[in-house]
């Protein structure tokens, strides 16, 4: 089957007929100026010719910035970072997160307690260099571990602005890590976060109390140490007054607590189970035996019947020096039980 074509203009016409209409003169074909060049094509040949240019085309100053001379650019400010000398691999517990011997330290003393003054991690883990301290909390509180908090002290009726005091926390991340990396003995209950904020000052006085007993504890050779908090004592008697009442409801309810006052090794003084701030549990002759330390801290606020229950307990009483002159105030007829009563 033949197909024949039209072309309605010259562009679509056959070569041969192009060139058959090509103006003769004298014999020689008079060959048509070419057609301008197309912008597209002039563009992709300079892009060709930019390409094979190793350096940028130098621009010229303006020329009221000839004279000028040129601005020297200082150096950057050099970045501090954090010593590797003591670099443990067993340290590393996570994506960009490495420990320090004293980060674990201080974290490990945070799990214990929950909430420490910086001032006293200063002084205990850090040796009272408290730059070096700040920033290891800042990388640490970076990296999620930690939350810093600056609360207010107690004003125990005084007029006068209350002081700040700032504390930190673990976070539930840095008590997983701590588990991860502590030296801990594995029976001992940490903690994450802040519980009571109206209590932190007391509570953080906790701290300074275990190591005064510490100092005691190691003169008579204990070792091992585990700090049970009232957190964890609370709640194990609890369980065991429900578990009592529970299996005999008729039974005296005075009964019951004595008994799990003496099933947990805790005073039962007029007819109160008497439950520490703190009890440390340490091994003596090298494990062979265990003992064990009750420790509280007394406050301004304790009244003279609070205070002598607590004295009664058998625990070791510890008072700071505003606390210590405020019960001088308050208990005048028993002055005899602030001897009890040792300094933090």
């Amino acid at each position: 089957m033949r197909l024949d074509l039209e072309f309605p203009d010259e562009r679509r016409r056959p070569r041969e007929l192009q060139m058959s209409e090509v103006p003769v003169s004298d014999g020689v074909a008079e060959v048509p100026p070419p057609p301008p060049p197309d912008a597209l094509a002039v563009r992709m040949e300079r892009n060709e010719e930019l390409s094979n240019v190793n350096s940028f085309p130098k621009i010229p100053r303006p020329p009221h910035e000839r004279n000028q001379k040129p601005v020297e650019i200082a150096d950057p400010p050099r970045v501090e970072r954090r010593p590797r000398r003591d670099h443990d691999p067993r340290n590393d517990v996570g994506i960009g997160v490495h420990l320090r011997p004293q980060e674990i330290k201080a974290l490990s003393e945070l799990g214990r307690f929950r909430v420490v003054a910086v001032r006293d991690l200063a002084e205990t883990v850090y040796g009272g260099d408290r730059s070096a301290l700040e920033r290891d909390l800042d990388y640490l509180e970076k990296k999620g571990i930690v939350t810093l908090r600056s609360v207010n002290a107690r004003r125990d009726g005084s007029w006068r602005q209350p002081e700040r005091i700032q504390v930190v926390t673990l976070t539930r991340p840095g008590k997983k890590m701590v588990r991860q990396v502590g030296t801990l003995r594995q029976d001992q209950q940490l903690y994450a976060g802040l519980v009571k904020p109206r209590e932190v000052e007391h509570d953080t006085q906790i701290y300074r109390a275990y190591l005064k007993e510490m100092e005691r504890i190691e003169s008579l050779s204990g070792s091992n140490p585990r700090v049970v908090l009232d957190f964890e004592i609370k709640r194990n008697v609890q369980r065991a007054l429900y578990a009592q009442r529970k299996a005999d409801p008729e039974r005296d309810v005075n009964e019951i607590k004595e008994q799990v006052a003496n099933e947990f090794n805790l005073p039962y003084v007029d007819n109160q189970i008497q439950i520490p701030d703190a009890r440390i549990e340490y091994d003596l002759d090298q494990g062979s035996r265990v003992g064990s330390s009750d420790i509280e801290v007394v406050t301004g606020a304790y009244r003279p019947g609070h205070l002598r229950g607590k004295a009664q307990a058998g625990f070791r009483l510890y008072a700071g020096a505003r606390d210590r002159a405020r019960l001088v105030r308050d208990i005048e007829d028993e002055h005899h039980m602030l001897h009890e009563i040792l300094d933090l």
